[in-house]
C-alpha cells in the first residue's frame, strides 16, 4: 500500500506539468493565427503610405498599370472582345425590333386585306345564290311541274272495266287495269294461299311446296291485297284420285269467282298452272276465266289469247337445284350424233277436240288448213339415217312411251336415259304436234327443256307452236326454227352451220335454261317479269350490301411519298377540294323498259331483270354498254382530241366529271395497310376509300389512320371471305371501282392512266398484273400461268378497275358453286371475276403499262408465296370451266401504253396522236 501511495505522489507532479504546458501551447497558437495576420496587414499598408505615393506595391493600382502586368494581359483582351460582342448584339437587337415592328404593320395590313376579301367572297356567294335562285325560277316558269301520279285504288266491289266483246278478244288494253299498277308502284303482287280455295287440296304437293318457297323469296310479293297490282292463283298441277275427283269446269269457275279479290271478272289475276309431267290436264280449256290471264304450258289455239296469256316452261326441278357439274361441257361443238330424235306418234283423236277430219297434203296446198306432215317427217329422217352421210339417231317407236296428248310425239323411256342420248347429240329434234290446234304442250316443253339442259341445240319442226315466253325471248338465237314442209332440207341446213354459230347458240341456250327454266324460283320470277315488262313497270332496284362501319381515329395529315407520286411536270388532274360526288344515277328507269323491252329480253347475257337488282334489263354481251351507276352499260367512246398537252390534261371518255372508289381488302396487316392508305393522299379523282376489314379481330384501339383528305370507310364483314372484295357495298357511290390489295404499290400516274383507259372501255377489266391460262396436253386440263408472256387472258383484281355492275353479278347472279370454291380455297376470287366478265362480254381484259407483278419489301408472307397457291388456282380454273360449260377466257396480245401520257412534248409541236 505504501508503494502505491508513493507512486501516486511521485507521479502527480509530471501530470500537472504536462497540463500547464498544453495550455501554454494552445494560447501561443491562437495568438499566432489571429493577431499575427492583423499586425502584418497593418505593417504593409503603412509602408505604402510612408513611401512614394506614386508607387504602390501592395495597394490598388490604376487600370492601365494593372493591364501592364503580364499575367493579366490575356484577361484584358478577353474583356475587350466581350465588350465588342455586346455592342454588336445590342445593335442587332435594335435592328430586329425594327423588323418586328415592320412585320406587325404588314400583319395588320394582311388582316385588313383578308377581311376585305371575306367581304368580297360573301358578296360573290350572295350573287351566286341569287343567280341560282333566279335560274330555278326561270326553269320553273319554262318547264311543267312534274310529280308522281296519284294512285287511285278501286274499292273491293269495283264493277271493273267494260266487258270485252268475247273472251277471245282479251288483251292487256281491254282486260288489264293499269290504274292499279302505276309506274312508281313497285309492282306489288298478292299471292293467294293455296289452302284458302277448295281445289288447292288437289294440287301436287311438290308443286305447291316449290311454289310457296319461291313466293317467300320474291321481292314483289306483298301481304296487303288492297295495294296489289297483280293477284297470283296457283291452279295446278292437279292430282286426280278415285276418292277425290277433279272439279268440273262449272264448279271450278264458281270457285274462281268466289275468290275474295276476283271482283266479278278477275281482272289483274293470273292463273298459274305448273306442269311436272309430259301429259297434263288442260282443265282450264272449258272454264271461263274472265279477264284473268292464264300461265301454263299447254294451250289450244281457240283457248290461247296472244299477248295476254303466257306459255310457260314445265317445272322439271321442283325442289332440287340443278347440278352444274353433271351438265356436259359446251365444247367440243360437234358431238357423236349430228341430230337425234326418240319418240312415238300418238294416234290422232281429233274428235275429242271437236275438229274436222284430217285433210290431205293436196288440200293443204290449195289453201285449206294444214295437213299432218308426220309421215313425211318420218320418211325423210329415216332416209338421212340410212344414207350414212352423218351419224344420226332417230327412233319412232318406244319401249316405254310416256303419256302424251293426242297428235303429239310421246317421250321415250326415263328422263335419265333421254339425257344420256342428248349429251352426245349436236342437235335435238323437237317435233311439234301434228294437230295445228295444239299450239303448246307440256311434252313439247319437256323436250325443249331437256335439250337446253344438256347443250343439245334444239331444232323445232313446226312453225305453229308457241315456245315458252316467245313474246320476249328471241328463240332464233338459241334454236333452229324450221317449218315442217322444209324437213327435206333439214340435213343441208344443219350441215351449213359453222362451229362458231353452233357454239353461240349452245351458249345462249344454256343461258336461257339457267335463267328462266332451271328452278321453280326462276320460273316464278320469269312469269312475273313477263307481266311486269308487258305493262312497262320497271324492275325493282337491286339491294346493295349495307355497310357496318368500324369507327376509327384519324391521325395526322398524310404526306405524299415522293418516290410514288413524283410525276414531274405531268398534270394528273385536280385533287378534289370539293366534297366527293357520286356518279350520275341511272336516268332511264321508266323509259328503258318501254323502249328496249324486246331487245333486252331476247339478247340478255344474264338474268338481270329477274332479280331484285338494277333497273337495267339485260342486253347482248357483244352489245353491252354501261348505262348508269351500278345499273348497266354506257356507250363507249374516246375523249376530246387535240395536242399532247390537251390529252395530258383530259381525263378521257365521254363523261365530263367522274370519280372512282378504291376498295381495299385487308387482313391483320395494319402497318402495311396504313402505308398503302397514306400513298393515296393527293390522288386525283378519288371519291373515297372502302377498306374491307376481313379479320374477325377489330383494329387496334391505338391505331391512327392517315388523314388523306377523303373519307375512309372501314367495313366490318360477317366472315373472312375473299368474296367480300366484290360485294356491292352501298358506300360505293361511283361506277368505277379500283380493286387493290393492301400491299400493292402503284404510282399515281399509273392509277390515273388506268382510270383513263377504263373510261373508254367501261365493260372491261382494266388493270396491271396480267396472267393467262394454258392447256396441259399431258394431263388434259387447264393450267394457271403467271410467267411473262406476249399474250394474256386475265388481269388480276389485286390492282384493276371494273364497273360496279359486275359486283352485282358476282355476288347475286354468278353460280353459288363458284363462290363456295373461293371460300374453300381462300383463293381464286380474281380468276372468278375474269371468268364472269369474259363470259358476259366475250371480250378479254385490258392490261395497262408493262407491270406484271408487285413487290412489297418488308410485308408479311402473302398467300401467293405458298407453293400450294398455284395448285389451287389450277383446280379453280378447271372447276370454273365445268360450271360454265366452256372456257370463257379469251387471249389477247393487246396492251395499252400511252406515249404522250409520259412524254413531255411542246404544246406547239404535238399533233392529234394517241399512241398505243
Amino acid at each position: 500500500m505504501q508503494r502505491n501511495g508513493g507512486g501516486v505522489g511521485v507521479g502527480g507532479q509530471p501530470w500537472m506539468f504536462r497540463r500547464v504546458r498544453l495550455t501554454w501551447l494552445s494560447f501561443m497558437l491562437f495568438f499566432i493565427l489571429v493577431f499575427f495576420p492583423l499586425i502584418a496587414h497593418y505593417y504593409l499598408t503603412t509602408i505604402d503610405e510612408a513611401g512614394d505615393r506614386d508607387k504602390h506595391i501592395f495597394g490598388p493600382r490604376p487600370g492601365g498599370e494593372l493591364c501592364e502586368a503580364k499575367h493579366v494581359q490575356d484577361l484584358c483582351r478577353i474583356r475587350e472582345s466581350v465588350s465588342e460582342e455586346l455592342l454588336q448584339l445590342e445593335a442587332k437587337r435594335q435592328e430586329l425590333n425594327g423588323e418586328i415592328a415592320r412585320l406587325n404593320l404588314r400583319i395588320e395590313a394582311c388582316k385588313r386585306s383578308i377581311d376585305s376579301a371575306k367581304q368580297d367572297l360573301l358578296q360573290l356567294k350572295n350573287v351566286i345564290s341569287q343567280t341560282e335562285h333566279s335560274y330555278k325560277e326561270l326553269m320553273a316558269q319554262n318547264q311543267p311541274k312534274l310529280s308522281l301520279p296519284v294512285r287511285l285504288l278501286p274499292d273491293k266491289e269495283d264493277p271493273g272495266l267494260p266487258p270485252p266483246k268475247s273472251p277471245r278478244s282479251c288483251r292487256l288494253r281491254s282486260c288489264f287495269d293499269y290504274a292499279r299498277c302505276p309506274l312508281t308502284s313497285g309492282f306489288p303482287v298478292y299471292v293467294y294461299d293455296t289452302d284458302s280455295y277448295l281445289w288447292g287440296n288437289y294440287i301436287d304437293p311438290l308443286v305447291k311446296q316449290a311454289f310457296v318457297a319461291s313466293v317467300k323469296s320474291n321481292i314483289y310479293v306483298t301481304n296487303n291485297p288492297n295495294i296489289a297490282c297483280l293477284y297470283l292463283v296457283l291452279v295446278g298441277e292437279l292430282q286426280e284420285s278415285p276418292s277425290f275427283p277433279l272439279p268440273s269446269p262449272s264448279e271450278l269457275e264458281k270457285q274462281l269467282k268466289a275468290l275474295p279479290y276476283w271482283r266479278s271478272d278477275g281482272h289483274n289475276h293470273v292463273l298459274v298452272h305448273l306442269s311436272r309431267k309430259s301429259m297434263t290436264q288442260n282443265f282450264l280449256y272449258n272454264v271461263s276465266t274472265g279477264r284473268a290471264a292464264v300461265a301454263q304450258s299447254t294451250f289450244l289455239e281457240q283457248q290461247y289469247r296472244e299477248g295476254f296469256d303466257l306459255v310457260v316452261s314445265p317445272l322439271v326441278h321442283a325442289l332440287s337445284e340443278p347440278n352444274f357439274l353433271e351438265v356436259p361441257p359446251q365444247v367440243p361443238v360437234k358431238r357423236k350424233y349430228l341430230f337425234t330424235f326418240q319418240g312415238e306418234r300418238v294416234e290422232s283423236l281429233r274428235s275429242s277436240l271437236q275438229e274436222a277430219p284430217p285433210q290431205s297434203f293436196e288440200e293443204e296446198m290449195e289453201g285449206d288448213p294444214p295437213a299432218d306432215y308426220d309421215d313425211r317427217i318420218i320418211g325423210t329422217l329415216k332416209a338421212v339415217q340410212d344414207s350414212h352421210l352423218d351419224q344420226v339417231l332417230v327412233e319412232f317407236t318406244c319401249k316405254n312411251p310416256r303419256p302424251s296428248l293426242p297428235t303429239e310425239w310421246a317421250l321415250c323411256g326415263e328422263r335419265e336415259d333421254r339425257l344420256e342420248v342428248l349429251k352426245v347429240s349436236t342437235f335435238a329434234l323437237v317435233i311439234a304436234a301434228g294437230d295445228g290446234q295444239l299450239v303448246a304442250s307440256a311434252g313439247f316443253g319437256m323436250r325443249l327443256f331437256e335439250a337446253l339442259e344438256v347443250g343439245a341445240i334444239p331444232v323445232v319442226l313446226g312453225d305453229h307452236s308457241r315456245l315458252p315466253y316467245h313474246q320476249f325471248i328471241r328463240w332464233s338465237e338459241a334454236a333452229i326454227l324450221v317449218p315442217k314442209p322444209r324437213v327435206t332440207e333439214l340435213h343441208f341446213l344443219l350441215r351449213s352451220l359453222s362451229d362458231n354459230d353452233m357454239l353461240a347458240m349452245r351458249r345462249q341456250g344454256r343461258f336461257l335454261w339457267e335463267t328462266y327454266f332451271s328452278t321453280s324460283e326462276n320460273v316464278l320470277n320469269t312469269i312475273l317479269a313477263s307481266i311486269r315488262t308487258s305493262i312497262q313497270v320497271p324492275a325493282a332496284p337491286i339491294k346493295e350490301e349495307p355497310v357496318h362501319e368500324i369507327p376509327h381515329k384519324a391521325g395526322k395529315l398524310a404526306g405524299t411519298d415522293a418516290n410514288l407520286a413524283d410525276n414531274g411536270d405531268l398534270d394528273l388532274g385536280p385533287v378534289e377540294t370539293e366534297p366527293p360526288y357520286a356518279s350520275p344515277r341511272f336516268l332511264r328507269n321508266f323509259t328503258y323498259t318501254a323502249a328496249d323491252t324486246y331487245r333486252s329480253w331476247n339478247r340478255a347475257p344474264g338474268p338481270f331483270h329477274l332479280f331484285p337488282h338494277t333497273p337495267l334489263d339485260p342486253v347482248l354481251p357483244s352489245e353491252a354498254k354501261f348505262l348508269g351507276s351500278g345499273t348497266g352499260f354506257r356507250p363507249i367512246g374516246g375523249g376530246t382530241g387535240g395536242s399532247g398537252k390537251e390529252f395530258q390534261a383530259a381525263l378521257g371518255g365521254n363523261v365530263p366529271r367522274e370519280q372512282f372508289t378504291v376498295v381495299m381488302l385487308t387482313y391483320e396487316r395494319e402497318e402495311v395497310l396504313m402505308n398503302s392508305l397514306e400513298r393515296l393522299n393527293g390522288l386525283p379523282y378519288l371519291n373515297k376509300v372502302v377498306v374491307v376489314w376481313n379479320s374477325p379481330k377489330p383494329p387496334s384501339d391505338d391505331l391512327l389512320w392517315p388523314d388523306i383528305g377523303l373519307p375512309i370507310v372501314v367495313v366490318r364483314t360477317e366472315k373472312n371471305s375473299l368474296n367480300n372484295r366484290f360485294l356491292p357495298w352501298d358506300a360505293v357511290e361511283t361506277e368505277a371501282i379500283l380493286s387493290i390489295d393492301d400491299d400493292a404499290h402503284l404510282r399515281h400516274d399509273e392509277i390515273m392512266f388506268g382510270f383513263r383507259v377504263w373510261r373508254e372501255a367501261r365493260d372491261r377489266i382494266v388493270g396491271f398484273p396480267g396472267r393467262y391460262h394454258a392447256w396441259d396436253v399431258n394431263h388434259q386440263s387447264w393450267l394457271y400461268n403467271s410467267n411473262y408472256s406476249c399474250e394474256l387472258s386475265m388481269v388480276l383484281t389485286g390492282a384493276a378497275f371494273f364497273h360496279k355492275y359486275y359486283a352485282y353479278l358476282y355476288s347475286y347472279v354468278m353460280p353459288q358453286a363458284i363462290r363456295d370454291m373461293v371460300d374453300e380455297y381462300i383463293n381464286c376470287e380474281d380468276i372468278a371475276m375474269n371468268f364472269l366478265v369474259s363470259h358476259i362480254t366475250r371480250k378479254p381484259p385490258i392490261k395497262v403499262t408493262s407491270r406484271w407483278t408487285f413487290r412489297c419489301p418488308g410485308c408479311p408472307q402473302a398467300l401467293s408465296h405458298d407453293d400450294s397457291h398455284f395448285h389451287e388456282r389450277h383446280k379453280c380454273i378447271n372447276f370454273f370451266v365445268k360450271v360454265y360449260g366452256y372456257m370463257p377466257l379469251l387471249y389477247t396480245q393487246f396492251r395499252v401504253d400511252s406515249v404522250l401520257f409520259k412524254t413531255r412534248l411542246p404544246h406547239d409541236k404535238t399533233k392529234c396522236f394517241k399512241f398505243i
